[in-house]
């Protein structure tokens, strides 16, 4: 009679019913779990891709690769995942998503976001003091209510770009007038550099010097050296140089001078690099060209294109890897352009942290598929023959 009235009381509403056996089933699945009788659901790979893309924001489409061990689907509501993609820690793009819902095997949760335009400018001056070197990191956060867990995801590659380095040249090229005034060529550039100055938020400076040898008997005065300065056609500088220089008789005289980018038209420039027609696909066109208001002997001054002066660079990104996941780049076999290395970041397939030879997009992971074991004891679906979870990422 007791234990009637015992249970009469514990059970006795409808409410209580449902509330023991919803605490039944939680401690029977958390059990489960922590006994390894059902299987963890891990982060399989990452990968991020460009998509649409305006004057203002750049589509950031992310499919997130869910990997379920188990024979049947679950969907764990608790389960919230947050990513964010920085360069050299500049955020430029954050998102994430409240329940998820995992079947068998792998399970692919798409997310979008939006990278504003306008944080392009700050990350470009971030490249250029590193260098020109970008760390490109993708954070991911995947917290569990139900297994009260909460574990993260790192990955980073680097870009890398040199803009300048072949403007540096030893070559002479000779300055024709096209006058009847006088011989042609009337001066000869014998050595051009150029390197980055000192950058800031509004402007990127190029320190520029030209070393100009007269051959005639006569001085000739260079009164200015004009400059324009475009990135797939986008007018990123223009301007000119404030003094003159004079050049002696069979002597050389060095010019030097400052371009200055604009760096609040990079945005603009940003929109052109991502669009395939213009270039291709993360291809830009850096164009420099010059000419001079020499002053001949008679006095008379000419304006001279410097053709043979005009410096052309192809600039090239794959800032997501794109094509391949975080999984294949982190395979023994690789492949390498020394444009764009992947460092590994912090996690891999198995738990160990890469070296760094896998660059610019090549796959180093062709011959294994999702099915294949990547080591002894992981495979590329998330399971784990081991007694450990061998790095693999819990929900």
């Amino acid at each position: 009679m007791l234990l009637g009235s015992a249970l009469g009381t514990l059970t006795g509403s409808k409410l209580r019913i449902v509330l023991v056996g919803l605490l039944v089933v939680a401690a029977a699945v958390g059990g489960a779990f922590a006994v390894g009788i059902l299987g963890v659901p891990s982060v399989a790979a990452v990968d991020n891709t460009f998509g649409d893309v305006t004057s203002e924001t750049t589509e950031v489409r992310t499919d997130l690769v869910v990997s379920n061990p188990n024979p049947v689907g679950v969907r764990l509501d608790g389960v919230s995942v947050n990513y964010t993609v920085s360069m050299n820690d500049i955020e430029m793009a954050q998102g994430g998503r409240e329940g998820v819902r995992v079947g068998t095997g792998n399970s692919t949760i798409p997310l979008e976001t939006d990278l504003r335009n306008d944080a392009i400018p700050p990350w470009w001056v971030s490249h250029v003091r590193s260098g020109e070197r970008t760390t490109v990191g993708i954070d991911a956060s995947v917290t569990s209510g139900l297994l009260g867990r909460s574990v993260e995801f790192s990955r980073s590659r680097e870009i890398t770009t040199d803009l300048l380095g072949a403007f540096n040249s030893d070559e002479t090229r000779p300055v024709n007038a096209d006058s009847a005034l006088t011989d042609d060529p009337i001066l000869y550039v014998n050595e051009t550099r150029g390197e980055w100055g000192s950058v800031s938020e509004a402007e990127t400076p190029i320190d520029m010097a030209f070393t100009v040898y007269n051959p005639n008997l006569e001085p000739y005065a260079v009164s200015e050296i004009g400059y324009d300065v475009t990135m797939n056609g986008v007018e990123m500088a223009s301007g000119q140089t404030e003094e003159g220089y004079v050049i002696p008789s069979r002597s050389a005289e060095t010019i030097e001078f400052t371009t200055a980018l604009q760096n609040r038209r990079l945005d603009e420039w940003w929109v052109t690099h991502l669009d395939a027609d213009v270039r291709g696909h993360q291809v830009s066109d850096l164009r420099i060209e010059f000419y001079a208001v020499i002053e001949l002997p008679t006095g008379e001054e000419v304006t001279v294109p410097l053709d043979e002066l005009t410096y052309e660079e192809t600039i090239e990104t794959d800032i997501f890897d794109e094509g391949d996941d975080v999984r294949d780049s982190s395979a023994d076999e690789s492949g390498t352009d020394g444009n764009t290395t992947d460092d590994g970041g912090n996690q891999t397939d198995d738990g160990e942290a890469t070296d760094g030879n896998t660059t610019d997009g090549d796959s180093t992971g062709d011959d294994t598929t999702d099915d294949d074991t990547t080591d002894d004891n992981t495979t590329d679906d998330g399971s784990d023959d081991g007694d450990d979870d061998d790095g693999v990422l819990p929900l």
